[in-house]
């Protein structure tokens, strides 16, 4: 069987052709002129399908499904952006407009963050799970749900926007304009901010010192601390705990097989997932009684949206 998935994204299209098993036959990209009228953006879209499909060695009509991950709020059954906030799309029928371009109904999209959610945990990281969180630690935080096999999206698909649960009432200003959200706290951009912080209070130290010769990134804080540095252990040791309340919050409510963390910070490997493993079962409620959680790294790197979005047209045919 023969899928294509796109991974739309505020700089590319990305987009492959995905067989049944979710491994990738061929890929390629193209730029998102992200300020076009929308149509021209779905036109590309469609012509980046054509091109995926001809360079794989098969026709449009001879494709078994066709799934498209977009950021932004995606009404899933309506086939409709309603709005993304760095692309001109604002209320877009997307899936109606590709299904008269190109010719056939089994078109089908979702948030990109759902996408990745569903890559892993078919192909990737959750493999064999039915039930999994995926937490994405980017410049955002975006969660992805799969309960049973299914994404769980909400009412209109609405919901699933773990990044903005409350962890702190009162705390940090989030970039939604509220405050205390996971993402205030959990993001590689607050990391960031935590580390820039630290810095400024201990400029002595040498997590500073780094700092000053090569700028700060979400690395930065990790590799003073493999160094000795406790000043950067410290800091390391509060964005842990800030990445655990919220994993804590999802358990409880989800009780899941496994906790999918991805983005650029989940590439610190072990000095953030075994922590994070140890107070997720410490932590979660019931957890000496109830099956154990696995936290784990995501696996499908860069490949999980055109995977993920593959993926939303294998339902019920694989």
């Amino acid at each position: 069987m023969r899928f294509i998935g796109i991974d739309i994204g505020g700089m590319s299209l990305k987009g492959g052709l995905v067989d049944e098993n979710g491994v990738i036959l061929y890929k390629t990209s193209a730029v998102t002129r992200a300020d076009a009228p929308a149509e021209d953006i779905v036109e590309d879209i469609a012509l980046l399908i054509e091109k995926v499909a001809k360079n794989g060695g098969v026709e449009v009509a001879a494709l078994d499904g066709i799934g498209i991950g977009s950021p932004g709020s995606i009404d899933d059954a309506a086939g409709t952006i309603r709005y993304s906030c760095n692309i001109n799309f604002v209320k877009t029928p997307i899936v109606d407009m590709l299904r008269k371009r190109l010719g056939r109904q089994d078109i089908f999209v979702s948030n990109d963050a759902n996408c990745a959610a569903l890559g892993e945990t078919l192909f990737g990281a959750g493999k064999g799970a039915k039930n999994s969180v995926t937490v994405t630690l980017g410049t955002g935080v975006g969660t992805g749900i799969v309960v049973d096999g299914r994404l769980l999206t909400g009412n209109k698909s609405a919901g699933a926007e773990g990044g903005h649960a409350i962890i702190k009432a009162g705390g940090a200003m989030c970039g939604c304009g509220k405050r205390g959200c996971f993402e205030a706290y959990a993001s590689a951009s607050a990391f960031m901010a935590q580390t820039a912080k630290a810095v400024q209070r201990h400029p002595q130290s040498l997590l500073a010192s780094m700092a000053a010769q090569n700028g700060i990134d979400g690395k930065t804080a990790f590799e003073a601390a493999r160094l000795g540095d406790k000043t950067a252990k410290s800091v390391v040791r509060a964005y842990i705990r800030y990445v655990g309340i919220g994993l804590v919050t999802f358990a409880n409510v989800f009780y899941p097989e496994v906790f999918i963390i991805g983005g650029g910070i989940s590439k610190e490997g072990d000095a953030l997932i075994k922590p994070l493993q140890r107070y997720v079962s410490r932590n979660a409620y019931g957890a000496e009684f109830n099956p154990p959680i696995k936290v784990v790294a995501a696996t499908l790197g860069n490949d999980a949206g055109i995977i993920g979005a593959a993926a939303l047209a294998m339902r019920d045919k694989v």
